[in-house]
């Protein structure tokens, strides 16, 4: 019997951020992790991103606020959370006692409150790093604004790493015009990682009501449809910069995520497929492990960026 090949992966070297496997479950997808808990064994996960946190508590955006698409769906679910105080109280010390490592991914409107929500993170057991989210799309101030600049995109990565020494993950837009000048732009302000892609802007129209269904107007199209643009853009992002990449987009089953590896990616993200199936995350992982033994390969890294020319 072949011996069970090495997965796991370090997704942030300057600081050391080691995961058991690189399959990662995306934020806004699986909740705060204890939502799944009762389906899935959630400690099998590399990690757990849970869903955009906020300094102060937000409503989100009014319903109707999903619509499924082809090969896909848009969301307009616009950072409803809990806020940082209570996320810290009721969600972390939960956390700690995981052998799973929660990353917290944060959205701020200005660079202070970006600054402030990393500095409160900075040390509360439970949380293992943080991922940046300068690229949500159903917002309508802040967040996205940073990731369109790269100016203002390094200049959020530069206070985030002063504010703390927890690993730090910037999450790009596939809106912004130069995504390898941001990405390089982030990676020399601080990153440890750069995590690519979030949802693209999407609408879709009741052609009955004769109104866009979401009540917001647009969503953030996810899913399979937004795949091939996702992985085009590892593949560009993983040639510019020397901090790894966590891929993710459409990802859906494991010949995707192997796509991502083979682009670039140390990691993947998935998502939309959890909505689908609670434990897609968990049988790609699997499914890499079959992979690497049936292709008797020792260790996952030996695939990282192999499909680059």
């Amino acid at each position: 019997m072949k011996s069970s090949p090495n997965l796991a992966v370090n997704i942030a070297r300057r600081c050391g951020f080691k995961l058991t496997n690189p399959v990662l479950v995306a934020s806004g997808t699986f909740g705060y992790g204890n939502e799944l808990a009762s389906l899935i064994d959630i400690q099998r996960l590399g990690a757990i991103i849970c869903k955009g946190t906020t300094l102060k508590p937000r409503p989100g955006n009014p319903q109707p606020r999903l619509a499924e698409t082809p090969l896909g769906m848009l969301n307009a679910i616009g950072l409803q959370n809990i806020g940082a105080e209570a996320l810290i109280r009721d969600k972390a010390p939960m956390w700690a006692s995981w052998q799973v490592p929660v990353i917290v991914n944060i959205a701020g409107e200005s660079v202070a409150e970006y600054a402030e929500l990393a500095s409160r993170l900075d040390g509360v057991p439970g949380v293992a790093g943080l991922e940046v989210n300068i690229s949500c799309p159903n917002v309508a101030c802040g967040c996205l604004e940073f990731g369109m600049d790269a100016s203002a995109a390094a200049g959020v990565a530069a206070a985030v790493r002063k504010a703390t020494s927890l690993p730090v993950i910037v999450k790009l837009s596939p809106g912004a015009s130069d995504i390898v000048g941001i990405a390089r732009a982030v990676a020399q302000a601080g990153a440890d990682a750069i995590s690519l892609i979030n949802t693209l802007k999407g609408l879709a129209i009741d052609i009955n009501k004769r109104r866009p269904v979401l009540r917001n107007i647009t969503g953030g199209l996810s899913g399979p449809a937004v795949k091939p643009v996702a992985l085009a853009m590892v593949y560009a992002v993983a040639g510019a910069v020397d901090v790894p990449i966590i891929g993710g987009g459409g990802i859906t089953t494991t010949e995707d995520a192997l796509e991502f590896i083979m682009a670039g990616a140390t990691a993947i993200e998935v998502g939309t497929a959890t909505f689908l199936d609670p434990a897609a995350a968990l049988n790609i992982a699997q499914g890499i492990t079959d992979y690497l033994q049936r292709e008797d390969i020792t260790d996952i890294a030996t695939l990282t960026g192999c499909a680059r020319t």
